[in-house]
């Protein structure tokens, strides 16, 4: 490997921890706002203000970049989406953000397994193992045999499920639609169908509150561009393989700000399910077959 492209993968992966610090401190200020906001109002803000982000890219493309040949397709995944993000916001509420982030890696194995059921994928054998080893690692983590089991983890496991089909209409989506396309469209319909939930446990948020807000949108979009940006510069499994930071960054997070320890068996968990979700992208990698994480939006 040259020296140019050792720089290059080695910027990448700055980027990506750049990332993982991003979101994981956003889903922390989900956490915090959460104590004197529901969930549905930080939904709603998240998404409002992410599309705000999204707009310069989307008035630079034109209104033309809207055209789409899958409207129904976009809404499908919109709802998804919606009730994904809905669901994930709330569970940060209920579950410690390191547990949450442990069962969150298992979205690859979801993904894996809704493109053999919807796009007809093969499935095949190393990736079934490493689908069958992701589940026993899910299965670690939420210990359901154990005292003080969290019941609002099972809400981020379907999340994570929800979250793998999203990441599956993407990459039936993006044989035909523009990058652009897609982003803007989930910013846009997902402002529109977080309202109605926002508006159900509605309260004006003060200009603190809005700030808070504001910076949660702009961490949300800050770092999923970083990871895109990084994906794009060097190998899939190289840079996703940075994503198992998260788990520290929210580890840390969870024991200083609120006094969350990260248990023994959840970093055991959470290795199995990364680790296998980091093999099928290796494998899938090499073989351009593997779900694009575009505009994932958690």
């Amino acid at each position: 490997m040259n020296a140019n492209a050792q720089s290059t993968r080695s910027r990448a992966v700055v980027l990506m921890l750049g990332a993982t610090l991003m979101l994981a401190s956003m889903h922390g200020l989900v956490r915090l706002l959460s104590s004197d906001m529901h969930p549905f109002m930080i939904v709603f803000f998240r998404n409002l203000f992410g599309l705000v982000a999204v707009m310069p890219l989307l008035l630079r493309a034109g209104i033309g970049s809207l055209k789409t040949q899958h409207p129904k397709l976009h809404m499908i995944r919109a709802g998804v989406g919606v009730v994904a993000m809905l669901g994930w916001f709330y569970a940060l509420s209920k579950v410690p953000i390191a547990n949450a982030t442990a069962l969150s890696f298992s979205t690859t194995i979801f993904a894996t397994v809704s493109a053999w059921l919807f796009l007809g994928e093969q499935l095949r054998w190393r990736r079934s193992a490493a689908i069958v080893v992701g589940l026993i690692g899910v299965y670690v983590v939420l210990r359901p045999s154990a005292e003080g089991f969290n019941i609002y983890a099972l809400l981020v496991l379907l999340t994570s499920i929800a979250w793998g089909l999203s990441l599956t209409i993407v990459k039936h989506l993006s044989k035909t639609e523009t990058p652009t396309s897609i982003v803007s469209w989930m910013g846009i319909t997902l402002v529109i169908l977080s309202f109605w939930p926002a508006l159900t446990v509605w309260q004006t948020p003060t200009t603190e509150q809005l700030l808070w807000l504001f910076l949660v949108g702009a961490l949300a979009t800050a770092g999923h561009l970083l990871m895109t940006t990084s994906i794009q510069m060097a190998d899939t499994s190289l840079i996703m393989s940075v994503d198992f930071t998260r788990l520290i960054w929210t580890a840390l997070i969870g024991a200083y700000f609120f006094n969350e320890v990260l248990d023994a068996w959840t970093f055991v968990g959470a290795s199995i399910i990364f680790l296998a979700g980091w093999y099928i992208v290796f494998r899938e990698s090499r073989m351009s077959d593997i779900p694009d994480a575009r505009g994932i939006g958690r």
